[in-house]
Formats: C-alpha cells, sequence, structure tokens
C-alpha cells in the first residue's frame, strides 16, 4: 500500500507506521496511480471492446443488488471487528457501533476516491481525534488492513495451489504463485536495513496482540470472512452476466481480489478488470466474460458500501 498526504492534526500519511523523506510528491503519485489505473482500463477495452463493460453494467439486477447489501453487512461486520481487535491491543477504546459505522464511511470514500485509501486516512484520523491519540489510531488501521492483505495473500495461495494441481486451473495456480512472488519481493524491501528497526518498533507495540492466541484467531476468522464475502459477491456477478456456477469461478476470484490491491486503479477499477480478463481466458471461459462479471463486480460493490454514504450524511447533520 502506498502512501498519500498528510491528514489533519499530524496523521501520518497511510501507510504512515513511520516518517520517512518523500521522494514523490503526493500529488505526482496521486496522478500516476490514477493514469495508471485509467490506462490499465483503456487498454482492456482495447483487447476485449466495451461490449463486456456494457453486459456487465446491464446485468446489474434486483437481486443482485440485494445480495450485495447482506454480503457487504457482513464483510463489513467481519472488518471491524478485526479493526477493533487491533485497535485494543494499542489501547484505543472503540465500541462496536463507532467501529460499524466507521468502517462503512471508509469503504465508501475508498470507492469514490481516487486514490482507493483515504477512506482509511479518514477513520484513522477521526478515531484519533476522538481519542486524542491520532499516530497511534493511524498505525492500528494501516496494521489492520495490512494483516488482512496477509490473511487474503495466504487464504488465495491455500486454495489455489492445490486446486491447480492435475487439474484445468493449473494457471490459476501459477497466478497464485505469482502473487506470492510479489509478497516476498514487498517483504524483502521492508526487510532492508534501512527498515528494521521501524518493523522492530512496531512489532514490540503490536506483539501484545499477535502473540495472544484470540486475538490473533479473531483476526484470522475476521480477515476469512472478509474474503469469503467479497469472493460470494463475484461468484453473484458472474452468475448475473450469465455464467454457471462452478468452483473455478470462486478460485478466479481469488485472482481478482488480488489484483484489486494493486495501487494503480481508479476506484478500484483498473487492474481489478484486466486480470479477471486474464483469468477467464487462462481457464477457458473467455477474457469477455471475465471482464463483464469484473464489471457487474465493481459496480455492486459500490452498491454495498453505499450505506457509507448515509453515515457521511447523518455525521454532518450531527455536527451542524
Amino acid at each position: 500500500m502506498a502512501a498519500v498526504s498528510p491528514a489533519p492534526d499530524g496523521i501520518a500519511a497511510y501507510p504512515a507506521v513511520a516518517a520517512e523523506p518523500r521522494r514523490v510528491r503526493p500529488g505526482i503519485r496521486l496522478a500516476l496511480r490514477v493514469g495508471g489505473g485509467i490506462a490499465i482500463l483503456l487498454i482492456t477495452a482495447l483487447a476485449v471492446g466495451f461490449g463486456p463493460f456494457v453486459r456487465g453494467l446491464s446485468a446489474v439486477s434486483p437481486w443482485s443488488v440485494l445480495a450485495a447489501l447482506a454480503l457487504a453487512v457482513v464483510a463489513t461486520s467481519a472488518a471491524a471487528w478485526r479493526w477493533r481487535v487491533i485497535a485494543h491491543g494499542y489501547g484505543l477504546d472503540l465500541s462496536r457501533r463507532a467501529a460499524f459505522a466507521a468502517y462503512y464511511r471508509s469503504q465508501f470514500l475508498n470507492a469514490v476516491l481516487p486514490a482507493g485509501v483515504l477512506g482509511d486516512v479518514h477513520r484513522a484520523w477521526a478515531h484519533g481525534r476522538d481519542q486524542a491519540r491520532v499516530g497511534v489510531a493511524a498505525r492500528a488501521v494501516v496494521v489492520e488492513r495490512i494483516l488482512g492483505q496477509l490473511v487474503q495473500i495466504a487464504l488465495t495461495l491455500a486454495v489455489l495451489l492445490p486446486l491447480g494441481f492435475g487439474s484445468s486451473l493449473v494457471p490459476l495456480a501459477w497466478c497464485a504463485g505469482a502473487i506470492a512472488v510479489v509478497a516476498a519481493v514487498a517483504a524483502a524491501a521492508a526487510l532492508l536495513p534501512g527498515r528494521r528497526p521501524m518493523l522492530r518498533r512496531e512489532w514490540i507495540l503490536l506483539r501484545p496482540v499477535l502473540t495472544r492466541p484470540a486475538a490473533l484467531s479473531a483476526i484470522v476468522l475476521a480477515s476469512v470472512v472478509v474474503v469469503a464475502s467479497h469472493v460470494a459477491l463475484f461468484v453473484v456477478a458472474s452468475i448475473a452476466v450469465g455464467l454457471p456456477f462452478d468452483g473455478g469461478i470462486a478460485a478466479v476470484g481469488l485472482v481478482v481480489l488480488g489484483a484489486s490491491a494493486i495501487p494503480l486503479n481508479v476506484g478500484g477499477w483498473g487492474p481489478r478488470e484486466a486480470a479477471a480478463g486474464a483469468a477467464f481466458a487462462l481457464v477457458g471461459l473467455g477474457a469477455s466474460a471475465g471482464v463483464a462479471a469484473s464489471t457487474a463486480f465493481g459496480v455492486l460493490a459500490l452498491v454495498g458500501v453505499a450505506p457509507g454514504a448515509v453515515v457521511l450524511l447523518l455525521e454532518r447533520r450531527s455536527r451542524s
């Protein structure tokens, strides 16, 4: 996850576990991320045409919207639980109701704002402001997102690698391996000598959480529920565009979710559609079907987090 500009009251950039000199201005970094996402979308459209995008948009139906809203409640509840466990480990107070509402709000902002993490920045700042510990709240949010992504990568590998051997899903197994390589490179970069003191300091702060079996189990279980809910929504989107359900679509969903974490996107759009097209083509379902399913998934995901807009409106009204 890349950093964005500092938030009010001294909150460090997200992810801002430690202050480091900025080599690229935040505005330039944001332009590169958005421009990269738009470029990937355009390349994908040139490869498959605009028909799959239209097919995905027109496939959204009332039943798929209801499914998206229901699955979003499950995913948001689990993610808010994960955040509460980590926040409590840092000594921060966070109620179930506040965590649930704030997580909905942050997901909505992440979906509609270009950087894809500004909702998390706002979530960290708002929680830290209420606790008068903005820096610690920022750490809790960053760690919550990182641990969630690590569990997602581990789950992707655990599911796809066994499925890939001796079956038609061998290409997806290679995709899962590529995800592991990227994760390993990122971990190696994080372990460079200049970053080791920072990681050691963060480990000391978080050790009381990660060394408690109950807390660690809750983090892993919540993350698995989040991933499963998102994969289920991808399956719903695939069925909506007319694809028959089978285990291969769920496996493709894991790859698509992994691609969604690539920072070159516009509100999540870009690498997700390209990866869906490539993955569907690899398993013999066709790139066009993959792009259509991913488009429907993107729309349904936005619908699912739409209650976050209600949270924003209610908060604004309460302050006025």
